[in-house]
């Protein structure tokens, strides 16, 4: 998922790629379409999430006009615009940005929380229709081979790097999921040398600790890997190399249904790529939970006694 997926080649510097696209044009494009590029630019945090129907509608125009636009620019099809408009959200974003321009739609609530599930919907769709296998195979080697794995996350973030940490661990692995202060994580960072491997989960403008931890990591000569939603994000531009998942969604939360995804198909490929151990260290849990206090038995008590 290194490769750039429009080839729209390298943007210039300060601009990102919808902005470069842009420029390259300007002078070809009618006044009418310059008007409505530059209302999309300056107003992405309106339109990020909206399909080319609710583009349009948003700008009062028809569909066709959205599509002939963007064509205008070099793009083929509408994901690959949309892509780019994501990426160029994604240099402004904050939960307030997010929530403000959700709450600028005219929805009834139930329909927000329709809306809300379509987004995740979509993110996860588009994981699929852009999954690159081979460098999810890659990764899972890489990850297998390591002989420790240390996965930063911070915040919301946390929640995935324990969840990739946890299941990595099940199967055999070294991996942690450091918490506590940006102290205790450049502690271990400290410990890990070229036979380890740090794996780096942030979004949009990319939390400055767990870009610095990927840093710090290159810089003691550590493989890296990051868990990113651009190809022009802090996490991607830093680590070796990195997969790509959409949080975008009206939540100021963000989505994290498509990252969660992609972490489940990089357990996938570690555990059929080391079948054995995995299956063995897998076998030692069921044989341990069986006759252990991990799992509720109704044999222990009346459900529902007073």
């Amino acid at each position: 998922m290194n490769e750039a997926q429009n080839g729209s080649g390298e943007s210039r510097s300060g601009s990102t790629p919808l902005e470069a696209r842009f420029q390259d044009a300007a002078a070809h494009l009618n006044a009418s379409r310059k008007k409505l590029i530059r209302a999309i630019l300056e107003n992405p945090d309106d339109t990020f999430f909206l399909s080319s129907r609710e583009l349009a509608k948003r700008y009062e125009v028809d569909a066709a006009t959205i599509v002939r636009t963007i064509q205008a620019l070099g793009y083929r099809k509408f994901a690959e615009f949309a892509a780019d408009l994501r990426s160029h959200f994604l240099t402004r974003i904050t939960p307030y940005t997010v929530l403000k321009a959700a709450s600028r739609e005219k929805r009834s609530l139930p329909n927000r929380i329709q809306h809300s599930v379509e987004m995740d919907m979509r993110n996860v769709h588009d994981l699929y229709a852009n999954l690159n296998t081979e460098n999810i195979v890659a990764i899972a080697h890489q990850i297998n081979h390591a002989r420790r794995i240390l996965v930063v996350g911070i915040d919301l973030a946390a929640t995935l790097s324990w969840h990739l940490a946890y299941g990595l661990t099940a199967l055999g692995l070294a991996a942690e999921a450091p918490v506590g202060s940006a102290g205790n994580l450049q502690r271990r960072i400290r410990t890990l040398n070229n036979k380890d491997l740090l794996i780096a989960i942030s979004f949009g403008r990319c939390l400055r600790e767990t870009v610095e931890a990927a840093l710090r990591a290159k810089k003691q000569g550590v493989p890296t890997v990051g868990i990113t939603d651009g190809e022009q994000t802090a996490i991607a531009r830093t680590c070796d190399s990195y997969c790509v998942a959409s949080v975008a969604s009206p939540s100021f939360g963000g989505s994290y249904v498509a990252p969660i995804s992609l972490l489940g198909a990089i357990l996938v490929a570690c555990a059929h790529t080391q079948t054995a151990r995995s299956l063995e260290m897998l076998k030692q849990s069921e044989e341990e939970d069986r006759g252990g206090p991990r799992w509720f038995s109704a044999i222990e008590g009346v459900i529902g006694s007073e």
